[in-house]
C-alpha cells in the first residue's frame, strides 16, 4: 500500500500539491487525473521519490519513500530522458543494468507484441513507438508498483489502444499495482478500479469506477467535468 499523509509541495510562490491525503492499494489500477496544473506529475513524481516533498509523509508499504524505493518502483516519466542515439535493444540493456528486478526476456515479449523493431534507433522512431519502447522498458521490470505519467499522451487512437492492450496483458494485478496519469481517461476506463481527481493541487475525489457508473449515472468524464467545476 502506498500512503500520503497532509503532503505538501510548492515550486517557488507555486503550490503544486496542498496537504494531499490518499491510501492506493495493491493490486489496483489506479487513474490520476486533473486539469493541467491541477498536480498530477508532481504527485507521480513526489510517490517514485525523484521529487521531495516539502511537509507530510509518503509510506510505500510502510516505508517513508525515498530513491531507495527505486527497486519497489518503475517510474515511466512523461518526457523522453533517455540517449537518442540508443537502439531500442541498447536502452534495455541499459535498463538491465540499472535496475536489479529487470526481466530483458519480458521487455522483448512487450516489444514484439506492440511490434518495436530491436534494431531502431529512439532518435529514429516516431512518437508513439518511442512511447511503446519506453512502456516495453517500463513494463519490463518486476516491481511491485509501476508509475506512468501521460503515458498516452499525444499518441493516436490505435497506438493508445495498443498500449492498453500491452498494460492489461503485462501487468499481474496478483502482487502489483499500476498507477498513471492521463487525460485520455476515455480510453484507460476500462483499465481503472479507481480515479482521483486533482485540483489545484487538492484531492477533489477518491473513488472506485463502479461507483460512479452506479451511483450517479454518468461516464467517467461527465462526473469528473461536474465535480471539478462543483470544486472551483
Amino acid at each position: 500500500m502506498i500512503e500520503l499523509s497532509n503532503v505538501k509541495k510548492s515550486f517557488g510562490s507555486a503550490k503544486a500539491l496542498q496537504g494531499v491525503n490518499l491510501k492506493l492499494e495493491t493490486g489496483k489500477i489506479i487513474g490520476i487525473a486533473g486539469e493541467n496544473g491541477s498536480g498530477k506529475s508532481t504527485l507521480l513524481k513526489s510517490l517514485a521519490g525523484v521529487s521531495p516533498i516539502d511537509r507530510g509523509s509518503i509510506l510505500v508499504d510502510g516505508d517513508p519513500v525515498s530513491r531507495k524505493h527505486a527497486g519497489r518502483i518503475a517510474y515511466l516519466p512523461d518526457t523522453d530522458l533517455f540517449y537518442p542515439y540508443f537502439t531500442v535493444k541498447q536502452l534495455l540493456a541499459y535498463y538491465n543494468s540499472q535496475f536489479a528486478d529487470f526481466n530483458e526476456a519480458k521487455a522483448k515479449e512487450v516489444l514484439d507484441f506492440l511490434e518495436v523493431p530491436l534494431a531502431s534507433k529512439m532518435k529514429n522512431l516516431s512518437k508513439g513507438m518511442r512511447g511503446r519502447a519506453k512502456m516495453a522498458a517500463t513494463l519490463g521490470r518486476e516491481s511491485r508498483y509501476y508509475l506512468m505519467d501521460e503515458p498516452f499522451s499525444g499518441l493516436d487512437p490505435m497506438v493508445r489502444g495498443d498500449l492498453v492492450k500491452g498494460l492489461i496483458r503485462f501487468t499481474d494485478l496478483e502482487r502489483q499495482t499500476l498507477i498513471l496519469s492521463t487525460h485520455e481517461i476515455r480510453e484507460v476506463e476500462v483499465l481503472l478500479d479507481e480515479l482521483v481527481l486533482l485540483k489545484n493541487g487538492q484531492v477533489l475525489a477518491h473513488r472506485q469506477l463502479d461507483e460512479i457508473r452506479s451511483e450517479t449515472g454518468m461516464d467517467t468524464v461527465e462526473w469528473m467535468t461536474k465535480e471539478t467545476k462543483a470544486g472551483a
